[in-house]
């Protein structure tokens, strides 16, 4: 586990966080813009979180603190724990959340290491969890994060900067079939063989600009007349890869809903049809709606963890969409722990 950043709050009069203070830690400085990412579905979230019971909040990605921000403000009584995996939203959290840092504290770490919250609920369950999936747009902006195919720089995309593995080296050390069928299971990319085929040619590659004009050179010319940049899916799915943001993502889930309290709430914002894919099998697996109706094996009697609050996703409304064009993709399902189960 990593440190936690803060001295921590209370809730209910029980100390979060046994740490102390602020000393020796690390101060990221660095030319690009700063930190800024606005929230997707805020009013949404907040809303969600208007009714469950007093006590602890886990924002399980906290980024720059917009959701978090949202639920301290409109409830008194609930206090927030923060994960990230990124310094640097941690850095920008801390200051978003400054007016209420007496019921903050903040986690370095990646949202499957629920040790880390463990920790610091102790004995307690949490009211609420929140995961708000992929990447902010800061990290998009800044060109030294190598996340974005329209500025140029390194082949990065760790959202933890000390990460070992990077976009790099996929790109230079995969096989042809391996990035063939990275580009097309988290991608979604129809042309993952000939682009596969394309970067293998040019390797090695160094910076994302160079990487974007492989992409684009290897598509045929009916698709490049399609909205959006040829390798957008391709950025994507390496960016999910480097992170490993699917394979963590069932198992964290189910770790932040045993640690909710019977009528705390959860919400999940996905933007990809990958994550979505895993989030809604989770929650009906737990909502108790997959069972086998086979004539060949029996029904699958299964106890129902949690209540779904909703059929469907929830998406952003058009005049937020127009307000933020990345809300455009989000898909929001949410949830109520109604059994321990």
């Amino acid at each position: 586990m990593n440190e936690s950043r803060y001295k921590s709050p209370t809730t209910n009069g029980s100390p979060l966080d046994p740490a102390t203070g602020l000393s020796g830690r690390r101060i990221t400085r660095f030319s690009p813009p700063p930190f800024a990412h606005i929230p997707v579905m805020a009013e949404n979230v907040k809303e969600i979180f208007s009714t469950v019971p007093s006590g602890t909040i886990l924002d399980a990605t906290i980024g720059g603190g917009g959701h978090s921000y949202q639920i301290l403000e409109s409830r008194h009584d609930l206090n927030v724990i923060g994960i990230d995996q990124d310094s640097e939203a941690l850095d920008a959290a801390e200051s978003k959340l400054s007016e209420f840092s007496d019921r903050v504290s903040l986690v370095h770490s990646r949202f499957d290491d629920l040790s880390a919250v463990t920790k610091l609920i102790g004995e307690q369950n949490l009211s609420g969890v929140l995961f708000d999936l992929g990447v902010s747009s800061y990290q998009l902006d800044n060109p030294l994060r190598g996340f974005s195919f329209r500025n140029d720089g390194p082949l990065d995309m760790r959202m933890n900067p000390d990460s070992q593995i990077t976009a790099g080296d996929y790109v230079n050390q995969s096989t042809e079939q391996e990035l063939a069928s990275l580009l097309h299971h988290y991608g979604d990319e129809r042309y993952s063989k000939r682009i596969a085929r394309s970067i293998i040619s040019m390797r090695p590659i160094q910076s994302t600009k160079e990487l974007a004009n492989i992409i684009r050179d290897a598509i045929p010319e009916r698709s490049k007349r399609s909205p959006g940049h040829p390798a957008r899916r391709s950025f994507q799915a390496l960016r999910i890869a480097v992170n490993s943001e699917i394979d963590i993502l069932e198992s964290s889930i189910r770790k932040a809903i045993q640690h909710l309290k019977i009528g705390g709430r959860g919400v999940v914002l996905s933007y990809h049809s990958g994550e979505d894919k895993v989030v809604k099998r989770t929650l009906r697996e737990l909502a108790g709606l997959n069972v086998s109706n086979s004539k060949y094996h029996p029904e699958i009697q299964q106890e129902e963890k949690i209540l779904l609050l909703a059929r469907k996703a929830d998406r952003a409304s058009r005049n937020e969409i127009l307000r933020n064009p990345r809300a455009s993709s989000a898909l929001l399902r949410k949830f109520e722990k109604v059994s321990e189960g």
